[in-house]
């Protein structure tokens, strides 16, 4: 064996025409994936190619290194993880490379997202069946790896089903075309002289023997069981003439279905295509006060031909609560059940899917085991589902320690067995003091059951070895499977040998030996397991870090208990076209290090091992969070709610206070104090910025992009405007008082914005107070200058703590500023209580229109009714924080005015992040992915509106065309 310290990286870096890192934060970044495993790799690889492949094999086989392929990381069972070189072909190889219509098949290489691909079918009639909760992010190479199949495999079967030909390279450097064989061209590759024709004659002289079927069959998941991946799928290859009486033809790519990328390597899969489902869709969600009687209906309810059949539990259904995105998706929740069964059906029209929810809804009350049984139809229904897909993620929700532990969460067992089987499960799990959380798919026989554990601890680290391997013995006693389909992986290829016997798992010893005799096909996943409870994300019974924080990070036991909460789920790493915000500069990038995922995972790697006495003192962290832009996507989109916009902050407020504050950094932290000044010239101000010689040289003594725009001053200050109103008296009678926040954006820069609100409200019949306060603090906030904010902070607090009540609120125009009250200003305050306060009373001033609104208090009489179209873009605070319909509220409110929201994410501004020059190319990448285009595409009288400064000088600088706030709009709506 190769000492690590002696394998020459910098020859492979030379001859890849891809990528190789053999850095630590690339290494940290990749030693974990959504299991609870952890093992630091040597290196990182982003190949470009086949050859590149090739080259990584002959490297690997020559210095005894591993390989371990890596598609989204989202695997569950410690698939990704290892101490070889981690292969990443989610950058490039993500090509669709053919369709075939006519044959319903398709040929992508393993990077393909999967709704990325159905998205591309769609046009075709056509579409990829297997639907994980992962669909959005994960991709067919990971999906074959684990023989994925998700809500739909009652319909449509799982991945092995589908993939007709695999293109691969084996463990010699060879290619090999695995695809259906008729008996004699099986025969024929038999009598190659290659390790391909090697591994047909092997596989043959195994399984040719009757007795050798026998067992196999005798001993694996029943075979009704059609979710199952116990070790190789040697059982799936005698279902053809070459060893049954069955007239199919006989194919490999059953086998390595499934076989987690320890066999070969794939470079381009064929799959078979479905017609697109029957379009109409109803879903019955069955309510029940028990997991019991929830479990006894699936097999009554499997009668009526159901698209889908899954179920949640109350522990999900109560995570749900907590997570904003997915509090707004239970709108369909009726009491406070047990479980959820949610049954869907569909048809080619209205009236017969109609009738057939009738009978299914008519059986379940005749059941008499439910409670209740709404009936969802259209957006309704993909709220439900997007719920139940949050699971996974919102399982790592959990504060604290202790956390639901994926070890037994995929066994499956034949329908007719699953309600004896989770009773004997729930005894089991009583026994272990545990409460088992039950969710996912009942219809096909499968949940995903885990148990509650603090994997910091040796007891609990015992136990999960206990539960495993009690609940091991007890799917074997059924004759399931102990992987439906997460995989084997780390955490249960240990109890292979126990679900299949001694004879079975040698023979699959064998096959791993004839496809990679020298094991560098990511070992240790199927045969020759690592032990099941060690290589954990966290060492057991370890010392604490003890790691004091200037924000206030309690509600989650601690900073490093924030970045913990990130499980690996990957939903950050989503494109555009499945909308949301998380995460902006990973769209643009497509690099980990720029996920949310990665920014929590390097936090938690160099808190919990750094040995230096400001942990946060490494270029690694500054590296990972440069490109954060704070768009806090990820506090309310990303299911455990893991907020790097706060871990930014006080990482850069930690790092700075090793390392100093940069001078283009304060000049950004203090713009309001540098504004104050210019404000008093704004006329010589504007000259400077404008004019191309001068603003050439402001750029370039502070690194701002040469491309940018420098925001111009206003001509006189909204606190000006103000001084020259206050006295003003109102004629009518006041419906509502209000406190207006002066935000330091718009004062300085959007005076006229701030002017048309207060002409609005006073118009509407508000009485708006003002009060002398601090500006908002966002810009020492972005800057990591806390100390600042948080002096800001309390003299705001104190300031308006007595003023700001339900009836005399406090209203703000800029997103980012009026927010931090909500947001920031309860992690920086002294007077906790005080800030809290303050929040619940904060508003847009969309909002308080909207609140009115519908109170009666604004009618749309008060409007125009001219004609006018518009397209909204909303603030990333706003989005994650609240939410648009405010604003789509208040631009629809005149009579004849019609507002769309734009499908957008961040802008890609950022404050200023998008002004400096070494982020401006991201900046406009992340504009690029969808705002620019919808702005670009608008018709020329449609008016483009944002709400945030930042959103606007993007879209000025982005598309040339100027974006007005909605209250400006409404403003000018006024009769």
């Amino acid at each position: 064996m190769v000492s690590h310290s002696n394998i020459p990286f910098q020859d492979l870096y030379n001859q890849l025409e891809g990528q190789l890192f053999t850095d630590e934060l690339m290494k940290a970044l990749y030693a974990t994936d959504a299991s609870v495993y952890r093992k630091l790799p040597v290196a990182v690889a982003y190949p470009k190619s086949s050859k590149d492949l090739k080259t990584l094999i002959a490297f690997a086989s020559t210095y005894k290194i591993s390989l371990i392929p890596r598609t989204a990381g989202t695997s569950l069972a410690g698939q990704c993880v290892g101490e070889g070189i981690v292969v990443d072909v989610s950058r490039y190889f993500t090509k669709i490379l053919d369709i075939n219509e006519k044959e319903r098949t398709v040929t992508v290489q393993p990077g393909v997202v999967r709704d990325e691909l159905n998205n591309y079918l769609k046009p075709f009639g056509l579409f990829f069946g297997p639907n994980t909760s992962t669909s959005n992010r994960c991709m067919i190479g990971g999906m074959v790896g684990n023989n994925s199949s998700g809500t739909t495999s009652i319909q449509y079967g799982v991945t092995r089903d589908k993939v007709l030909k695999m293109r691969t390279i084996l463990s010699d450097g060879s290619d090999a075309m695995f695809t259906k064989l008729s008996k004699d061209e099986f025969f024929e590759k038999t009598k190659q002289n290659t390790l391909e024709g090697h591994i047909y004659q092997n596989i043959y002289t195994e399984l040719q023997p009757v007795k050798v079927q026998q067992r196999i069959v005798a001993n694996f998941p029943k075979p009704e069981i059609h979710r199952r991946n116990t070790g190789y799928a040697v059982d799936e290859l005698l279902k053809n003439e070459i060893f049954s009486a069955s007239l199919e033809r006989f194919n490999m790519c059953k086998l390595l279905s499934g076989s987690e990328g320890t066999l070969a390597f794939t470079t381009e899969i064929t799959l078979q295509l479905d017609l697109l489902p029957p379009t109409e869709s109803i879903m019955v969600a069955a309510h029940f006060k028990s997991i019991e009687t929830c479990l006894q209906s699936v097999a009554m309810t499997m009668e009526h031909h159901l698209y889908t059949c899954e179920m949640m539990d109350k522990t999900i259904l109560d995570c749900t609560k907590q997570n904003k995105t997915q509090a707004e998706n239970r709108a369909f929740i009726i009491g406070d059940p047990e479980a959820i069964l949610m049954c869907e059906v569909r048809a080619t029209t209205f009236e017969s899917v109609q009738r057939q929810a009738d009978a299914l809804v008519l059986a379940i009350q005749e059941s008499g085991l439910s409670y209740a049984t709404p009936v969802l139809i259209g957006p309704e229904i993909e709220k439900a589902v997007e719920l139940r897909k949050a699971g996974l993620g919102l399982l790592g929700n959990m504060i604290g320690d202790k956390k639901s532990a994926a070890c037994i969460e995929d066994t499956a067992v034949a329908l007719p067995d699953l309600a004896n089987y989770i009773n004997e499960f729930t005894q089991l799990m009583k026994g272990h003091g545990q409460k088992a959380i039950y969710y996912a798919h009942a219809g096909a026989g499968e949940l995903h059951l885990r148990p509650i554990l603090n994997l910091k601890k040796s007891a609990d680290v015992a136990l999960f070895r206990q539960i495993t391997t009690d609940v091991a013995q007890l799917v074997k006693k059924y004759q399931g499977s102990m992987s439906g389909e997460h995989g084997d992986g780390i955490v249960r290829a240990e109890f292979i040998p126990l679900m299949i016997g001694e004879e079975n798992y040698d023979l699959l010893k064998r096959v791993k030996n004839l496809f990679d005799p020298q094991h560098i096909f990511n070992p240790g996943k199927i045969v020759d397991a690592y032990p099941m409870d060690e290589n954990l994300r966290y060492q057991p019974d370890r010392t604490e870090p003890e790691i004091e924080t200037l924000l206030d990070f309690s509600a989650s036991l601690g900073i490093l208990r924030e970045a913990e909460k990130c499980n690996g789920s990957g939903d950050c790493r989503k494109l555009p076209e499945f909308g949301g915000t998380m995460c902006p500069s990973y769209r643009a990038t497509r690099n980990e290090k720029d996920t949310t995922r990665g920014r929590a995972n390097a936090l938690r790697e160099f808190l919990t091992n750094s040995e230096k006495a400001n942990k946060f003192d490494h270029q690694e962290l500054k590296e990972v969070f440069d490109l954060c832009l704070s768009c806090k996507a990820c506090a309310s989109e990303c299911p455990s709610s893991v907020d790097v916009a706060s871990l930014k902050a006080e990482f850069q407020y930690q790092y700075q206070k090793a390392n100093g504050v940069p001078l283009r950094t304060k000049l950004f932290a203090y713009n309001n104090d540098l504004n104050t000044y210019a404000s008093i010239f704004p006329k010589l101000t504007n000259f400077f910025f404008s004019n191309g010689f001068t603003s050439s040289i402001i750029k370039n003594s502070f690194k701002i992009a040469k491309q940018r725009s420098l925001p111009l001053i206003s001509t006189s200050s909204l606190s000006t405007y103000i001084k020259n109103i206050v006295d003003q008296k109102h004629t009518k009678k006041i419906i509502k008082t209000v406190y207006f926040f002066n935000d330091e954006f718009t004062n300085y820069l959007d005076a006229s914005i701030g002017q048309d609100a207060i002409e609005l409200l006073r118009a509407l019949n508000y009485e708006i107070k003002f009060v002398k306060h601090a500006e908002s603090g966002r810009a020492f906030l972005s800057k990591g200058l806390l100390e600042q904010a948080k002096k800001v902070a309390n003299a705001n607090v104190a300031i308006f703590k007595d003023l700001i009540t339900a009836e005399t609120p406090l209203i703000g125009i800029e997103p980012s500023a009026i927010l931090t009250f909500s947001d920031e200003y309860p992690k920086l305050a002294d007077d906790k209580e005080a800030a809290r306060h303050i929040a619940k009373h904060s508003f847009l001033i969309e909002e308080f229109i909207q609140q009115e609104l519908l109170l009666n208090h604004i009618t749309t009489s008060q409007f125009t009714t001219d004609k006018k179209t518009i397209k909204f873009h909303g603030h990333c605070h706003q989005k994650a924080l609240r939410n648009q319909l405010s604003s789509f509220a208040v631009l629809n409110l005149p009579e004849n005015y019609t507002a769309t929201l734009i499908p957008s994410g961040c802008c890609g501004m950022a404050g200023s992040f998008g002004y400096e020059a070494e982020h401006y190319e991201v900046s406009m990448q992340v504009g690029e992915q969808t705002l620019f285009p919808a702005v670009r595409l608008a018709p020329e009288d449609t008016i483009i509106s944002a709400n945030g400064t930042s959103c606007r000088h993007q879209i000025k600088d982005g598309t040339q065309k100027e974006a007005l706030h909605p209250i400006s709009i409404l403003r000018r709506a006024l009769l």
